[in-house]
């Protein structure tokens, strides 16, 4: 199933974050991301023409991230947003995250941002 057409599932801790491999073998399903942190954190960079656009994106991914249930780290500024997944409750990536950064790219894909 196309990962943007998931939901997240609950994560309350122990279960093992996925492997570097395991991250690796998903990480085609979140196009632009970069693997961090050994594979323990997915992130990526966007671009926008303004400070608003960028705010207005930032606030979409807010609402979609209350939805969802999981939460990215989120640092944005003039023209530019980035955007970190990974699971806290176990220091990792989870199919979650997976997920959440299709969501935020499909998002991101739509006529209102993706002319930046």
């Amino acid at each position: 199933m196309e990962p943007s057409l998931k939901t997240c599932t609950p994560c309350h801790g122990g279960v093992p974050p996925l492997t570097l491999s395991e991250a690796e073998a998903l990480s085609p399903q979140a196009s632009g991301w970069q693997l961090l942190n050994n594979g323990a954190r997915l992130e990526r960079r966007f671009a926008f023409k303004t400070f608003a656009v960028a705010l207005a994106f930032i606030n979409r991914v807010g609402d979609l991230a209350e939805v969802e249930g999981h939460h990215p780290d989120i640092t944005f500024g003039w023209g530019y947003a980035n955007i970190s997944f990974y699971t806290h409750t176990i220091n990792g990536l989870h199919e979650n995250d997976f997920i959440m950064a299709a969501k935020v790219n499909q998002l991101y894909n739509t006529d209102e941002y993706s002319a930046a």
